[in-house]
């Protein structure tokens, strides 16, 4: 019989609707699994009960923590992580930077709490429990298992605040309901706490001054990362700010708020991105802001680490998993 830890953590999975109809986490884990599939072995491990956009960089410490302290048990085959959808990407990512192990561990949430009379949470769960027990999945890294699909966790953001298919891959080959999604995994990261470490997240817009990326360098930012427009570009006031940044020994990496494509950069003007590597700025070729802050900050917690920006450019790139026909 298979064995699998669920841990959780909160989010609407585990909410229910009060009389306002205003949901909260109160749902405990043995009741969340009273419905789980048969023919399971199922240990319940509690860690936290919040909403995902209360989340913090210790918060993820701690799933991170835990995951890993389950998969100290050789019996076991696989961790199911339940998680808010809010914040599900940069969990599971920074989970995936530090997985060492071939036994997947599996991400799910839902789109309507526990409680709905049409919720999402149980199929969810069952299909988490499905792919992680699934052979054809070993090897395969930190996914996320939503909406009858699969996801690899590098490249995954919540592309829909309603649907219940929320999850969206910068490679749509990255998303399948069943197959093989082992790609070429790099070598994961020494284990550091990001708890800590600041990186912030500035907002490309047309007009946009240096205020933001000032008020991040004087509240402590060790890093940032800017959302820019199109294939990642700014203005000239942008690219004068990220100058500065690096030039005071603080990491800016670009990335775009445009949903699919990679980063590139090869536009001028002053503002574009090929200023923007002028000015010392890193790309993120295909992580968007939120996985990038947690790759960067990952990458700052490591006090031997020698060439960041090496690093960073091998772990923002997202091949595509292969298909099979």
């Amino acid at each position: 019989m298979p064995k699998v830890a669920v841990v959780t953590t909160g989010g609407t999975i585990a909410s229910r609707r009060d009389g306002q109809g205003v949901s909260r986490p109160v749902v405990a884990g043995s009741d969340l699994l009273g419905t789980a599939r048969t023919g399971t072995e199922i240990r319940v491990v509690d860690v936290m009960s919040k909403d995902s956009s209360s989340m913090t960089f210790a918060d993820m410490d701690r799933v991170r923590d835990a995951v890993t302290s389950e998969l100290s048990d050789p019996d076991l085959d696989a961790v199911v992580v339940l998680h808010g959808t809010d914040t599900m990407e940069e969990t599971a990512f920074l989970v995936d930077l530090h997985h060492a192990d071939p036994r997947p561990v599996v991400f799910t949430g839902a789109q309507r709490t526990f409680d709905h009379p049409e919720s999402d949470a149980r199929t969810n769960l069952a299909d988490a429990i499905a792919a992680g027990t699934d052979p054809a999945l070993r090897g395969a890294g930190v996914l996320i298992a939503f909406g009858g699909a699969v996801h690899r966790a590098s490249g995954t953001r919540k592309a829909d605040t309603t649907s219940l298919d929320a999850f969206r891959s910068v490679h749509p080959n990255s998303v399948q309901p069943t197959g093989d999604l082992r790609p070429q995994r790099l070598d994961p990261l020494p284990w550091h706490p990001i708890a800590g470490t600041r990186v912030d997240i500035v907002a490309a817009y047309p007009g946009a001054d240096r205020v933001q990326i000032d008020a991040c360098l004087a509240a402590g930012a060790q890093g940032l990362v800017l959302d820019g427009l199109g294939s990642g570009n700014a203005n000239p006031a942008i690219v004068e700010a990220v100058r500065d940044c690096t030039s005071a020994g603080i990491p800016v990496v670009v990335t775009t708020r445009v949903p699919h494509g990679p980063t590139s950069a090869t536009y001028g003007g002053g503002g574009g991105g090929h200023d923007l590597i002028s000015a010392g700025a890193l790309f993120s070729t295909d992580l968007r802001a939120g996985q990038a802050r947690i790759l960067l900050a990952a990458l700052l917690a490591d006090p031997d680490l020698t060439d960041l920006d090496k690093e960073f450019d091998r772990r923002s790139r997202v091949d595509p998993a292969p298909r099979i026909s």
